[in-house]
């Protein structure tokens, strides 16, 4: 091993050592820029590996991230899962997490990030649009269905916070998903509208004149205007009143950072947001649904109102995850591990994925 390379490492330890988790998952010490522990630092035949690629959704390259089980063999078939990263997010941080523990399952699974955020193009950026998110996941579809060794007629598809209500959206309609799961399902337009836990109800139509004049502005040629990009000290985030938002800002800018993750989002896309409901139609859903939340998230409201709507969703399940809040769904490792578990038991059974395993024996 090179002096370089062992001194890379010493620093490496030296800072998980005296910084604890919050410097285990730094972008800055992985080769991928992955975010979350244990991640993926290189790729070592006969183990799950990672495979950043790029592709094209309705003129807009999209960036991604593929991960392939161990033992990977191109000649057999996987079952597959797309992975949505909630709002604000990328698909190195708890997207990428969940897509690499379901790939150790035997899944291929893909991340990407949304048109117009991360890494992916489009202009101007973040654009927050439930029908681009929508997209988004269609288009997750359309790629790791062409992927070498997939097989099309077993995919399923799991959405995280944001991604988890465009998710219920896209499988009303795309029946290529056999299999539907949320983790602390957030829907973003109903949050939008009315405010989380519906707390601004009554200032949805100076909201919605704030965004018909950002919109105006634009196609003035004026300044992008920006809503949810608040820089906030450590002392605001604490008196800040809900979970979400507090544990929110703590693993976005502190113990999961990235660069390409932002709140932010531009203004005008409040007029696509407030009209949007993930749960509006979901009675399309007839494909078996599971949905995962922490039983003290203050979203839960979200993810029990869905699941109830769901009337037609086949083997539905709510699973609570004891003690976890929302954001803790998406990184602490006793949390993980039951929401892992549970996703293994759902995929598994709906996908039939045991037969497919035999097949490949």
């Amino acid at each position: 091993m090179s002096s370089l390379k062992i001194v890379t490492l010493l620093l490496a330890a030296i800072i998980s050592i005296s910084s604890g988790a919050a410097r285990a998952a730094d972008y800055k010490l992985n080769p991928f820029t992955l975010t979350y522990d244990n991640a993926i630092t290189e790729n070592v035949q006969g183990k799950v590996n990672i495979y950043p690629v790029t592709y094209k959704l309705n003129g807009i390259d999209i960036s991604a991230n593929v991960y392939i089980p161990a033992n990977y063999d191109p000649i057999h078939k996987y079952p597959a899962v797309v992975v949505a990263h909630p709002n604000g997010g990328v698909k190195e941080q708890v997207a990428g997490l969940y897509a690499q523990r379901l790939a150790e399952q035997g899944y291929i699974t893909i991340a990407a990030d949304a048109a117009y955020q991360g890494a992916s193009g489009g202009e101007p950026r973040n654009v927050d649009k439930p029908a681009n998110r929508i997209e988004d996941v269609h288009g997750m579809a359309d790629f790791i269905t062409q992927y070498t060794g997939v097989d099309a007629n077993h995919l399923a598809l799991l959405g995280i916070c944001g991604g988890g209500g465009y998710s219920l959206k896209a499988a009303q309609t795309d029946k290529r998903f056999k299999a539907v799961a949320t983790l602390s399902m957030f829907n973003s337009g109903r949050v939008r509208r009315n405010g989380y836990m519906d707390s601004q109800i009554s200032t949805i139509r100076k909201r919605l004149q704030q965004a018909s004049d950002a919109r105006a502005q634009e196609a003035a040629g004026g300044e992008v205007l920006y809503s949810g990009d608040a820089d906030m000290t450590d002392e605001q985030i604490a008196k800040l009143p809900f979970d979400l938002y507090r544990q929110g800002y703590e693993y976005y800018w502190k113990t999961h950072a990235h660069p390409n993750s932002t709140f932010k989002y531009t203004t005008s896309s409040l007029l696509d947001l407030m009209s949007f409901d993930a749960t509006d139609h979901i009675d399309l859903i007839n494909q078996p649904l599971l949905m995962i939340a922490g039983i003290k998230a203050d979203s839960l409201y979200m993810t029990q109102d869905a699941f109830k709507k769901a009337v037609n969703a086949k083997d539905k399940e709510l699973y609570l995850i004891n003690g976890a809040t929302h954001i803790e769904t998406y990184w602490k490792p006793q949390y993980v591990e039951q929401a892992m578990g549970k996703l293994t038991e759902f995929f598994g059974k709906e996908l039939k994925y045991g037969a497919i395993d035999e097949d490949k024996v």
